[in-house]
């Protein structure tokens, strides 16, 4: 494997960074997960767009642009013979000295992975997931922004611990209001009839590529698609929930803290839902050539 290190495609042995930079001594940096499908990296354009809207939130300059930073993660793909995969996107605020001031960081640096992709294992998606409600509640947005895709995803990791430690592999994360903020790396939906639910950004939501592009498909097969606030009594009497991510995809939920969530097994929506982002997400992005 080939790593883009500034500029630079380096063999993985040899891909190394500074133990002084910021994003590694602090977590001060942001990141993209994006997904390849038959050769195409899929919606590219969205990711690279959020990639700098996090930047932008954390005054982090960008050492590249758009059009530049496209062309990196193409060529890194075609590189390692990339077709069917998952891209690490990573840009840290640098090397700089010991303590919190960005500013003494120079220069940003920017990081590309190319790999396989590590898929939740195939029978959650024939039988659903069961997940649990965690303590640990979701980065207020005054604190540490959700929408923000920052390298700092220990709220994230704590929450997941509180999941592995119940037996299941997925933890729901509520706000600190008590209503529904997402999973630990997934957003959250909500099917009741012909309608589809997710909570808004203001409820510490990620706006996630998958949420949005699922939404769209829905809204366009005739589902009726809102945002807004939801508890667990909401999910609890669901026909239908699922999650949506880049590396998930679209993965049903069929037992929330016990509860059998509608009849117990993946639901109609959740299965067309789940194909027409497959498809959509295979044939929208940047061709790997």
């Amino acid at each position: 494997m080939k790593v883009y290190i500034n500029g630079r495609l380096t063999p993985e042995k040899q891909a190394t960074i500074s133990v002084f930079d910021h994003g590694l001594l602090y977590g001060d940096g942001v990141f993209e997960g994006i997904r390849t499908y038959d050769g195409i990296v899929s919606l590219l354009e969205e990711h690279i767009d959020r990639l700098f809207r996090s930047a932008q939130a954390i005054a982090l300059e960008m050492p590249m642009t758009k059009a530049a930073m496209i062309k990196a993660v193409v060529q890194t793909c075609k590189a390692n013979k990339t077709r069917n995969g998952y891209i690490r996107l990573v840009v840290t605020r640098g090397v700089g000295e010991l303590g919190l001031n960005p500013y003494l960081c120079k220069k940003p640096q920017v990081i590309i992975i190319a790999a396989n992709i590590q898929l939740y294992p195939r029978k959650f998606y024939d039988s659903g997931l069961e997940i649990v409600t965690v303590p640990t509640i979701r980065n207020n947005s005054e604190s540490v922004n959700p929408a923000i895709k920052s390298l700092n995803y220990l709220n994230n990791i704590l929450a997941k611990i509180e999941a592995i430690n119940a037996g299941v592999v997925e933890a729901l994360m509520l706000n600190a209001q008590g209503y529904i903020a997402e999973a630990t790396g997934d957003n959250v939906f909500a099917v009741t009839g012909n309608r589809l639910v997710t909570p808004p950004a203001c409820e510490c939501t990620l706006l996630g590529i998958t949420r949005n592009s699922v939404m769209k498909i829905a809204a366009e097969q005739g589902y009726e698609v809102l945002e807004s606030r939801m508890t667990r009594y909401d999910l609890f009497n669901a026909d239908e929930v699922f999650l949506t991510g880049t590396a998930a995809e679209v993965i049903p939920v069929v037992k929330i803290d016990r509860r059998r969530i509608g009849s117990g097994k993946p639901g109609p929506v959740t299965r067309d839902l789940a194909r027409r982002f497959r498809e959509y997400a295979g044939s929208r992005g940047v061709p790997i050539r």
